[in-house]
């Protein structure tokens, strides 16, 4: 029941302001999605066996075949980790159900491919910001993406070690 209530009170707030601060009472700023500071969580990125061809520019990913943390610019696939591990991983087996099974947040509809979507002309996906991520990650799961406060850099974990991108 009680998790009923949570998606229901998350869905209602998506209505009401289009922004969603995450373990934390406001969003900071412009942010669609929001989480606190000086947290240890990040945003765990969906690891697919067959890359998209229609994902629209930004989509962030990890490639299940060659273990890699891939973002899609201008329709090619380009890699931002080295190529990592997947043996933590766990995977749903479930089949998927057909349709268009995602969440947009920013916009009425979206013709995006994905599951959740973030379309807005003024407002972007704010990362959890973490301190050396290296350091204060303890279990960092495959596809894992923060925001490293220290180094100034987003962080994505391969399986086996961060990779930093300015």
């Amino acid at each position: 029941m009680k998790k009923v209530f949570t998606i229901i009170m998350m869905l209602h707030a998506i209505v009401i302001s289009a922004q969603i601060a995450i373990e934390k009472s406001q969003v900071d700023g412009d942010g669609l999605l929001d989480f606190p500071d000086n947290t240890t969580k990040g945003i765990l990125l969906p690891i697919v066996e067959t890359l998209p061809s229609d994902a629209s520019p930004g989509t962030i990913l990890m490639d299940k075949n060659d273990k890699i943390v891939k973002m899609n610019v201008e329709s090619a696939w380009v890699p931002l980790s080295d190529a990592g591990s997947i043996t933590e991983a766990v995977f749903n087996t479930n089949a998927e159900i057909p349709g268009q099974n995602r969440v947009v947040m920013g916009a009425a509809t979206t013709n995006a491919p994905g599951v959740l979507v973030l379309e807005s002309s003024d407002k972007a996906l704010v990362l959890p910001k973490i301190a050396a991520p290296h350091l204060n990650v303890k279990n960092p799961y495959p596809g894992m993406i923060c925001y490293d406060t220290v180094s100034k850099t987003m962080a994505v974990f391969d399986g086996l070690k961060w990779n930093y991108w300015k």
